[in-house]
């Protein structure tokens, strides 16, 4: 598959490689020939259109093998960024299941490690076979010249085809293996630096090396495996390898001595079997392939995702009005939510609370699309959000996260990230809308800042993602947890804001704040994957076990 993969991906720069590699091939084959000829011609006394010739061979042989390494070189770099660019769409179209799969450092390491070993599939290929034809062509040139000599040689050729078996059978899973580690490693390296902070004010950090490192010493086992097979088998081939050159040239030597063969022929043989013997030295080459057959497989994880929600279905317009239907979700094999069913009124302000792990958040990503459910379904405006158009559902619900991404190159391209088209203007009502005006006018160059020049805070990170989801004009707005990093004065100030200028449309709160409750319609309760109530704050507020959720007055 990958190797269909690549041919479709660099077709013309293939097409030179092979052109040029069976080129070359009938050059190599031609020269012991020509060779033979010219000795055979300097020995008579007349070298000179047998030498011009020789020197048109090499010539030939020079340019073919300059081509055929630059052919092979831009075709692997095309077939290397298509790859990485398949592997990222993958994983960002496969959505929050793709990533609790392939944490961020093990993605990294396959776009990195893997795509590159992959990307030179066609090459080593073209390496082999023509390795092949080239010794299957010196052997016939040897049985040719003389029975003998392809007897004498052909004897030796199962030991070797033996050796090289094993060592592909060894090697393969060995690589893998190698590469998993090191994708755990990537892994964990990433995690620890996004939690700097709290190592350094834990007082972590040599714990924290000794996890990051945990895989070091397997990864030392499997690359020691590794070079212990290759030691194995390459003294055997590197042996077997003159022997069988000593055996064949021994032979045309006693052609020679008895007359049958010219002192040219003598020549050629030594060029032929030479050329032959091209097959036992692929060892490194096959390490190589056992290399690209452990870094596809990896790639062909992540490729093998599903792909995220979304179908082909038409979203028509409406008020935005979402109801759950018999809905449950499993992460990792355990239930979620579990059999949920919920309505929420279209233009109301919805609060969903709930202690940790009740499936406030997974409640969100489903109303939105983020995720899809096991069995049931979620409906907007009843029509399947699991089967609308991608771009449709965005461009009808919009969402801002705790922890909002820094993506665009400048805060006005962060606010318009995923409104095609905003102008300034929407970007700074939307920014206003959140209270984020004042401290964007604030920095350096104001709204066309570049994010890696604007130091901020934790609350105005939120207040931008905030700013990003309000920019257009969604008929539903999901705030999963995005005010809490804002003091109690501001989040009231930007939720009476969009509470106001927002009206008509629908709003879901994952809310961890009784005052954030407290502003909603409708609070809807979560326990154990369940809605438990559904209800105004202030009637719920009489349940002491709903007290109990935003922990002890203050």
């Amino acid at each position: 598959m990958t190797l269909l993969y690549a041919l479709r991906r660099a077709p013309w720069w293939t097409l030179v490689s092979v052109v040029s590699r069976a080129v070359g091939i009938a050059v190599a084959l031609a020269l012991p020939a020509g060779l033979a000829r010219a000795v055979d011609a300097a020995l008579a006394g007349a070298p000179g259109s047998a030498v011009a010739w020789l020197g048109v061979l090499l010539a030939v042989a020079v340019v073919t093998g300059m081509l055929e390494v630059w052919a092979s070189s831009a075709g692997s770099v095309a077939v290397e960024v298509s790859l990485r660019r398949a592997v990222v769409r993958r994983v960002l179209d496969a959505g929050v299941p793709g990533q609790r799969r392939f944490p961020a450092g093990d993605v990294s390491s396959r776009l990195v490690t893997g795509a590159a070993e992959a990307s030179g599939l066609v090459p080593i290929v073209l390496s082999v076979l023509g390795t092949a034809v080239l010794s299957a062509g010196g052997l016939v040139a040897l049985a040719l010249i003389d029975w003998s000599l392809a007897v004498a040689f052909v004897v030796c050729v199962p030991v070797a085809v033996i050796l090289v078996r094993r060592f592909v059978a060894e090697t393969a899973g060995l690589m893998r293996s190698y590469q998993e580690l090191q994708g755990r490693l990537a892994a964990r390296l990433v995690e620890a630096l996004a939690g700097a902070r709290t190592i350094q004010a834990s007082g972590t950090l040599t714990r924290e090396v000794e996890r990051v490192l945990a895989p070091l010493p397997e990864l030392t086992a499997f690359g020691r495996a590794t070079w212990a097979a290759q030691r194995r088998t390459v003294w055997k081939v590197g042996l077997l390898n003159p022997l069988t050159g000593i055996v064949v040239l021994a032979v045309a030597g006693v052609g020679v001595s008895g007359g049958r063969l010219s002192a040219g022929s003598w020549v050629a043989v030594a060029g032929y079997v030479t050329i032959a013997l091209g097959l036992f030295g692929v060892l490194d080459t096959v390490t190589g392939l056992a290399h690209i057959r452990a870094g596809a497989a990896r790639l062909a994880d992540v490729l093998a995702l599903p792909s995220g929600p979304g179908g082909g279905l038409a979203l028509p317009d409406g008020p935005g009005a979402i109801t759950f239907r018999s809905v449950t979700l499993r992460v990792d094999g355990e239930v979620v939510l579990d059999g949920l069913d919920l309505d929420i009124p279209a233009g109301r302000s919805v609060a969903v609370v709930g202690r940790s792990g009740a499936g406030k958040s997974t409640l969100a990503a489903l109303a939105g699309g983020l995720l899809a459910p096991d069995a049931g379904e979620v409906l907007l405006d009843g029509v399947a959000v699991a089967g609308v158009r991608a771009g449709e559902l965005r461009r009808a619900v919009a969402y801002a996260f705790e922890r909002p991404a820094l993506l665009g190159g400048t805060v006005h391209d962060l606010i318009a990230y995923g409104s095609a088209g905003a102008s300034r203007d929407e970007v700074e009502v939307a920014a206003l809308l959140v209270s984020a005006d004042g401290f964007i006018r604030r920095l350096p160059d104001g709204y066309d800042t570049r994010l890696d020049r604007a130091p901020l805070s934790g609350g105005e990170v939120q207040r931008l993602g905030l700013a990003r989801a309000v920019v257009g004009e969604r008929r539903v707005l999901i705030l999963d947890d995005a005010t809490s990093s804002l003091d109690t004065a501001t989040e009231a100030e930007v939720t009476a804001t969009l509470t106001r200028l927002l009206a008509g449309r629908t709003r879901i709160v994952v809310a961890h704040r009784a005052t954030t409750a407290a502003r909603a319609d409708l609070v809807v309760w979560l326990e154990n994957g369940r809605v438990r109530a559904t209800g105004p704050h202030a009637q719920l507020w009489h349940d002491p076990t709903y007290r109990a959720l935003f922990g002890p007055p203050s």
